[in-house]
Parts: C-alpha cells; structure tokens; sequence
C-alpha cells in the first residue's frame, strides 16, 4: 500500500467521525488533508491555530495565496464566513474548551490514552508547538497516524518517549484500524479488510479488545 493511499484512507475515516456544526482543530502532517474529505452533508467548521476560524480544503494548483496557510505553513482555502484573530484569541479558543474536536499525528500513543508526539530524545526539537493545549482543550482528541512508523510499533501497552499529555487520547485512526480508548484499554472497533486481525495485533504492543461489533473500515 503506496503513502497516498494510506494517508487518503485515514483521512477519509476520520472525516466520520465529525458531527454537523462541530468546531474542529487539524494538526500538521496528514491530519490536514481531512478537510478534503468532510461529507457533503455535514457542516464543519476548522480552526486554525495560527490565527483564523473558516479554514477550507486545499486549492487547486496554481490557485494559492501566499499568505493564506494553515499552522503547517501549506496553502489552504477560507469559507465565507471566515474570521482572522491574533494568537492570543487563538489560544482562548483552544484553551477555553471550545474546540469539539482536535485531530493529530503521534510518534506515540498507549493503552492508556497517553500520547507522545513532540520530540525523540538526541535529535532536533522544533518544539512541542500548540499540541499540549489542543489535547487538554478539546472534548474529542483523534490521533490518526500511520500504524508502524518503518516496520516500529507505535501503538504501546506504555508509552517510552517523552509525553505531550497524560490520559487524552479518544481515538486512534491508522490505515488498518480504529481503536477507542476505554478504561480497560484498547478496544477495536474496525479493521481494514486487507488485514487480518492477526496481523493488526501483530503490529500492536497493546493487547486488543474486540469488539463486540467489530465492524470493517468503509
């Protein structure tokens, strides 16, 4: 399975799991191609962390603004009803509870809904960015992210890198499942058909809970 079509099939499915009128945040990375895949029957509206409300899908080549760009600096497109702000109300947004859902990468997350995604010890730092208040600040936390990063597990019964938060993580999306984060652990709820259960578990440190109605990824 190609890069893209591992990319387009986690944004694709957590663009699902968005509700009409939900005010979303999209990390940088894969997460912001799932403003490309909201369905045509659901409102959503996307905060961006550098400064505006009203964020849309990717133009088209050769229709970019250069200014205009999400927190990632890649182009994107505004709505209508777009608003611009400082950092200051950006942050009030994000740290005042208002965001319904926040959807990011990780280099790691656990059973327990611990999430590390900001720095590999010995290696350059850019700095842990607006991830740590987006996770305490949303009601809904999404991690979706590629499920081994070069064959390495990334899914852990604990997590061993340094933590961006504690206990936030709501769900996991990868390119072969999604996995709620119950008090119990890791539940799957859906597999990609192209994997067997055996192999998704495999490929994940932390036990797997079945469940009940285990469906397959559409």
């Amino acid at each position: 399975m190609d890069k893209s079509t591992i990319r387009k099939i986690i944004a694709t499915r957590v663009a699902k799991e968005f509700k009409d009128g939900d005010l979303v945040n999209l990390g940088i990375g894969l997460p912001t191609l799932v403003a490309n895949y909201v369905p045509q029957d659901i409102d959503v509206t996307f905060q961006s962390e550098n400064g505006f409300i009203g964020m849309g899908s990717a133009p088209e080549a050769g229709q970019e603004v250069e200014y205009l760009t999400n927190a990632g600096g890649q182009p994107v497109t505004i709505e209508n009803d777009a608003a611009f702000f400082d950092s200051a109300m950006s942050f009030s947004i994000i740290r005042g509870g208002h965001l319904d859902c926040t959807v990011l990468g990780a280099l790691q997350v656990d059973a327990k809904g611990n999430l590390a995604n900001w720095m590999i010890p010995g290696k350059k730092v850019p700095g842990m960015g607006g991830a740590m208040d987006l996770v305490t600040g949303a009601k809904k936390v999404i991690v979706a992210m590629e499920h081994t990063a070069k064959g390495s597990v990334k899914i852990l019964s604990e997590c061993n890198l340094p933590l961006t938060a504690v206990g936030v993580v709501d769900l996991i999306v990868t390119e072969m499942a999604v996995m709620k984060v119950t008090d119990g652990g890791l539940e799957l709820l859906e597999y990609n058909p192209e994997f067997t259960i055996e192999e998704i578990q495999n490929l994940t440190e932390a036990n797997l809970i079945i469940s009940d109605d285990l469906k397959k990824m559409i």
